[in-house]
């Protein structure tokens, strides 16, 4: 009989897994040298998650706020602008820079045809834009699907911009700027 799964040692090695990724890149991503960042073999990976496709899903999906809550509550248009400058921040410092520098490189491989992140990708997108088209759609937006698509696909480029580029600068006033022209 199989012994049950240690959720606790689940919960410890998909903490380490984004920041490992976001580190080393996910296009040269092998088991075994991540087991032993870790310190778990490869066989032990697998046997929490199946294949390291499902690891990293798994992964970064214990990393995503709960969008929803995020843009829920908007009371104006300025209280949307600075709810999304808030959202900037958060992901563009600390934990939630990391985050993002792995998230980007996956939707990237989500772009090769029959990619195993796909649906990660799509699910994410779509739950981001769905929340966000939501939050406009409670401020009278007009065309809150294309403002909120308009807005995710422009800040996610905006923070591919900035890890290339390193300019926290120039970014944030694009950021802004979108922001702030976006939603009236």
């Amino acid at each position: 009989m199989a012994r049950p799964l240690d959720h606790a040692k689940r919960a410890e090695l998909l903490n380490g897994v984004v920041d490992y990724i976001a580190a080393h890149g996910l296009a040269e991503l092998s088991l075994r040298p991540l087991a032993a960042e870790l310190g778990t073999s490869s066989r032990m990976l697998i046997y929490y998650f199946d294949t390291k496709e499902e690891l990293l899903v798994q992964a970064l999906a214990t990393q995503r706020p709960d969008i929803r809550a995020v843009f829920a509550d908007l009371a104006d248009a300025p209280a949307l602008r600075a709810r999304l400058w808030e959202f900037w921040c958060a992901n563009t410092t600390g934990a939630g820079a990391t985050s993002v520098k792995v998230m980007l490189q996956v939707l990237g491989a989500a772009c090769a045809s029959d990619g195993p992140y796909a649906a990660y990708a799509t699910d994410a997108i779509g739950t981001f834009v769905a929340a966000l088209a939501d939050g406009l759609r409670s401020i009278k937006v007009d065309e809150p699907e294309v403002v909120a698509t308009l807005l995710v696909s422009g800040l996610r480029g905006i923070l591919q911009d900035r890890i290339i580029s390193g300019d926290a600068s120039r970014t944030d006033k694009a950021a802004r700027r979108l922001i702030d022209s976006t939603v009236q």
